[in-house]
């Protein structure tokens, strides 16, 4: 090959280092390759949650999309729940365009506004304490009628919470209703059942929600609580298996969704939002049959999608985050390729390139999407390692790449099920594709460099406040590793304390390239 270099950079999605030892998936697995590589090489934590990656403290856990937008932007930039805190607090949300609009909707038609998202304080897709201070303003501007519509989470939570959110939820409805006021949860279900599917993966989910939220089909409760109650009681599912429900009063829905209403999706992350709001927003829908569309004002809590503007409204302006990586790379003439499953496509393109659909240039971008199989992935936790591993190795030599990247998304999709035994097995799939990729580096003189985007396998059990152990889905506020691989050449780590946005930079000078100047440092000092 010719003298240029490349650099393969591999995200294991949700492997972090364990600080309790508890739970700890990846330290358990049978990783000889990661653990020869910690032992050998230059290596490094990085810090993957709060305030690295633009969230509003270090107690917020990181996740997926942020995580990438770091990796692939050098920079830290507010993001999801510090973004809306900030709109919130400067009262910049309530002077948007889109929530003037969804009020004025149901005053001048004596409609219902519905408010539709995911349940819990977990900062990753929505946090509690936004609906309540938008169902208090809207109650203030004039709106006679609320209906929630409740996604139950135990995945960002602890895995059986959901009745403290309810709880929170229905004592602020209580204290606000009066003659003049009336509000009620609606429906609801477990976000891995109903509505929040990505990557249209399952529209089935999505079909259930619309049924579910909008047309009040589905079986009949007279509370969330007693909803909640009687399915733990006949499936012993968590929070987010739970099915889906529907409020009913004397056999009728309490909160479909009908025409001349205004729906406000709150979650603030986008993957598992967009489907949804295409349901409500796409003239020319074809995914499911939703029946006549509902001419609803509907808005989401920020834009989704911002190349294929998803959707139409939104009350508060995403992050516009410049000075990509990708870009570097583009205007440098270097050429790149990134290649997932489903599950985590999105996230080393789109997350990874600022939260852009598109491409900086057709020619010197290429992705690559492998299918992710329909299954719960502890029933199939090697997911799709293998074929990943198979892509990475065919284009590093085919030659074409300066720089490919990749992500696995096993230590993150299977630990959030809470099947350790699955999820060990996951982490093991994860290090014979490692492996496989050393292998060909060495005989293709790459540099490799190993990552992750945050912890979640490495902390599946968790104490209660009485002491006992139980599940823990969520992700974990552990540091990630970093390692750099390089048979050839020598690199030295430098001292201090560095997170996600770090690597960027030091991609860029592995590469010979000159970092953007409101880049975060470079973590090597020489070479």
């Amino acid at each position: 090959m010719d003298n240029r270099k490349q650099v393969v950079l591999v995200v294991m999605d949700g492997v972090g280092y364990s600080t309790t030892g508890i739970g700890d998936a990846v330290t358990t697995a049978n990783t000889p390759v990661l653990n020869e590589l910690i032992k050998t090489c230059p290596n490094t934590r990085l810090k993957a949650h709060g305030t690295a990656v633009g969230l509003p403290s270090d107690d917020d856990m990181g996740n997926s999309e942020v995580g990438h937008n770091a990796l692939g932007c050098g920079q830290i930039y507010s993001q999801g729940a510090k973004l809306v805190n900030e709109s919130l607090a400067s009262g910049k949300m309530f002077e948007s365009d889109s929530w003037k609009e969804a009020l004025s909707n149901v005053k001048n038609k004596d409609s219902i506004l519905h408010f539709l998202g995911l349940l819990s304080d977990g900062n990753v897709h929505s946090n509690i304490s936004h609906l309540i201070s938008m169902i208090k303003k809207a109650k203030e501007e004039g709106v006679k009628k609320i209906r929630v519509h409740i996604l139950l989470d135990g995945r960002d939570v602890p895995a059986t919470s959901a009745l403290i959110y309810v709880k929170q939820l229905e004592d602020c409805l209580a204290e606000l209703n009066g003659p003049e006021f009336d509000s009620v949860i609606a429906s609801g279900g477990g976000r891995m059942k109903v509505t929040m599917d990505r990557y249209q993966a399952d529209w089935g989910m999505v079909e259930l929600g619309w049924k579910t939220h909008v047309k009040g089909e589905g079986r009949q409760f007279s509370t969330a609580t007693e909803a909640i109650e009687s399915y733990r009681k006949e499936l012993d599912v968590i929070d987010q298996d739970l099915p889906a429900f529907v409020i009913a009063k004397d056999g009728e829905p309490v909160g479909k969704v009908t025409d001349g209403d205004s729906v406000i999706l709150y979650n603030f992350r986008g993957d598992r939002a967009l489907e949804i709001s295409m349901a409500f927003d796409d003239e020319e829908f074809k995914y499911f049959d939703r029946g006549a569309k509902v001419n609803c004002f509907y808005a989401g809590m920020l834009e989704y999608d911002g190349d294929l503007h998803i959707p139409k409204h939104y009350l508060v302006n995403p992050p516009e985050i410049k000075n990509t990586l990708s870009e570097l790379l583009v205007s440098a003439g270097l050429s790149q390729y990134a290649v997932s499953e489903t599950q985590k496509y999105g996230h080393v393109t789109y997350f990874w390139n600022g939260n852009r659909s598109s491409k900086f240039s057709e020619t010197l971008e290429t992705f690559k999407e492998i299918p992710s199989d329909n299954v719960s992935f502890d029933e199939r936790p090697w997911m799709k390692s293998a074929e990943i591993t198979d892509d990475v190795i065919e284009a590093i030599k085919s030659e074409k790449y300066d720089f490919i990247r990749c992500n696995f998304p096993n230590g993150d999709m299977v630990g959030h099920t809470g099947n350790f035994d699955a999820t060990v097995t996951g982490v093991e799939a994860v290090d014979l594709g490692l492996a496989r990729i050393k292998k060909v580096c060495d005989e293709y003189n790459v540099t490799l460099l190993i990552t992750a985007d945050h912890g979640n396998a490495d902390e599946m059990l968790e104490k209660n406040k009485k002491g006992e152990l139980q599940v823990r889905t969520a992700h974990s506020l552990n540091p990630v590793p970093f390692i750099i691989y390089d048979k050839k050449n020598t690199y030295i780590i430098k001292e201090g304390n560095f997170g996600l946005a770090n690597v960027a930079p030091t991609v860029a000078k592995i590469l010979g390239l000159k970092p953007y100047d409101c880049w975060e440092e470079a973590m090597i000092s020489q070479k």
